[in-house]
């Protein structure tokens, strides 16, 4: 069964933890080994873009496509960097892990539209727009209740995206700017790693009249296992497990999917501790909770890998 993994940070912190994707470690929460022990054969990689770049944006951005080249290239007979449906499939037919580029920061684009093009040359296929701050797309969640949506430059950048072929993510995004995106094109959106306000009332969550517009373009909502986006006060797996029987309620199972954010949480909750237990163990209490094989596949990877096939080709 194909299970994918829209988000992970392990990117940009590989060189700081002086790790390798090859090798299993104690540290962080996700490198092959683990991947595949917990069954996780298409793991989206994020390029975080964090605000101690915003002078370089381009330039830390390059290093990162450089650093995930040379270990897509060091292990080469495990993983492999997909770009197409086609890609997908042959990899998962040769029973390796496919690895999904992507971007969380429209800051890496600083203000060039060209860059957008760039980077899609270089093989991105998503873009988070924002983080939680201010940017030359949009405003964060960060903001505030005075944040503003998306700037003339994001209106273009989201119109090339969906032109292009590129997922346009809206976590991190402030409300205005995630119904600006959905008034701005007609292509299916996500969130590739949020969770439901109704369970927990966090500004990283989203509500259940986003839910259900990303439900009706097509979009898929990856549940994180940041614990705070989970619950203020019992950060279980049972409470992760809600939080996908409320978007199974509100938008359908067919807009459910995973996005774990590991490598991005400082201690994710137990049973969610590193991608070599996270999804076994969700696969048990969805089990448990009478969800049909056919749900799971689709909540597990089918979900994902159908609007990447939509969007992306």
């Amino acid at each position: 069964m194909p299970v994918v993994d829209a988000h992970c940070d392990t990117l940009t912190i590989l060189a700081s933890q002086k790790r390798s994707l090859g090798t299993e470690s104690t540290n962080g929460h996700l490198d092959l080994p683990r991947l595949r022990k917990g069954g996780v054969n298409v793991q989206f990689f994020a390029i975080f873009v964090g605000p101690e770049y915003s002078s370089s944006p381009v330039k830390y951005t390059n290093q990162i496509i450089t650093l995930f080249n040379e270990e897509i290239q060091a292990n080469q007979d495990f993983i492999k960097h997909v770009t197409s449906s086609n890609d997908i499939k042959e990899t998962l037919a040769a029973q390796k892990t496919c690895a999904v580029l992507t971007i969380e920061g429209g800051e890496a684009l600083n203000g060039q539209i060209e860059q957008l093009k760039e980077y899609y040359h270089y093989g991105v296929r998503a873009l988070t727009l924002t983080w939680n701050g201010r940017n030359d797309l949009a405003d964060g969640v960060g903001m505030g209740a005075g944040a503003g949506g998306l700037t003339n430059f994001g209106r273009q950048v989201v119109q090339s995206m969906a032109s292009l072929g590129m997922i346009i993510d809206v976590s991190h995004l402030a409300e205005p700017g995630f119904w600006d995106v959905m008034d701005e094109v007609k292509v299916p959106i996500v969130a590739s790693h949020s969770n439901c306000a109704s369970v927990c009332n966090h500004p990283r969550n989203l509500t259940d009249k986003q839910i259900k517009a990303i439900a009706a373009s097509g979009g898929v909502i990856g549940v994180t296992y940041v614990p705070q986006f989970i619950d203020f006060h019992q950060p279980t797996i049972d409470r992760l497990l809600d939080h996908i029987d409320h978007l199974y309620k509100v938008g359908g199972v067919s807009c459910i999917g995973l996005g774990s954010d590991f490598d991005g949480i400082d201690e994710p909750p137990d049973g969610l501790h590193d991608a070599s237990v996270a999804v076994p163990n969700i696969i048990n209490g969805l089990t448990q909770r009478g969800y049909k094989t056919s749900e799971i596949e689709k909540i597990l990877g089918d979900n994902w890998l159908r609007l990447f096939k939509e969007v992306c080709g």
